[in-house]
């Protein structure tokens, strides 16, 4: 039986500079979890061209795609921002993007993509915060968590930019706060204990 879309957990994550580096060890901590959907805000320069195949050529299991506007969300899949575009999850569980202002002198910005996700999936929704040197993200831990989702920090002190992690835990918001090589770990182990809940309900 498959479990509805707003049924399974979803992860997204918001990283800035350093990103790339920290991702790639989460994401290929994530092995065991390969029907989970993970959603990526990296900021990067809107005229970059990024093949995500080759960034992270160690990872296998998941799809990898740059999300596009009115795609449907789907798990088993690592969708990432495009460059120079906000996403944003709709409540249908469609993507779509938008050129609309920076947020946080950011497009893609993370406060847009969790605060949109966190109404999507509510309380089905985890957000994580890895390293980076400005406040986006602050915004939408807060509401992920006012929707009641589960709230990760990176530890600022293994981030190459600690501000952003720092300014997400300085919320409140944030239900762990864990070192970068013991994310992966934490995430598997709540998305399984919601699949393991959800078996036994059927």
């Amino acid at each position: 039986m498959v479990m509805d879309g707003k049924k399974r957990k979803v992860i997204v994550v918001g990283a800035s500079t350093g990103g790339f580096e920290a991702l790639t060890l989460l994401l290929g901590g994530l092995k065991v979890a390969l029907d989970t959907t993970v959603i990526v805000c990296q900021h990067i320069d809107k005229s970059a061209r990024l093949n995500y195949h080759m960034i992270f050529r160690e990872l296998s299991g998941f799809q990898l795609q740059e999300a596009e506007d009115k795609q449907l969300v789907m798990p088993g899949t690592i969708y990432f921002a495009p460059p120079g575009y906000h996403l944003y999850v709709e409540s249908d569980l469609y993507f779509s993007l938008s050129v609309d202002a920076p947020v946080n002198w950011s497009r893609p910005s993370i406060d847009v993509l969790f605060e949109s996700a966190a109404k999507a999936y509510r309380e089905q929704l985890i957000g994580v915060i890895l390293t980076g040197a400005n406040a986006d993200g602050m915004q939408g831990i807060r509401e992920i968590k006012r929707l009641g989702g589960i709230t990760i920090a990176q530890n600022p002190e293994t981030a190459i930019a600690p501000t952003m992690p720092k300014m997400a835990i300085d919320t409140g918001c944030v239900d762990y706060v864990v070192d970068l090589p013991d994310v992966a770990g934490l995430l598997v182990k709540l998305v399984k204990r919601e699949h393991n809940s959800h078996m036994g309900a059927l």
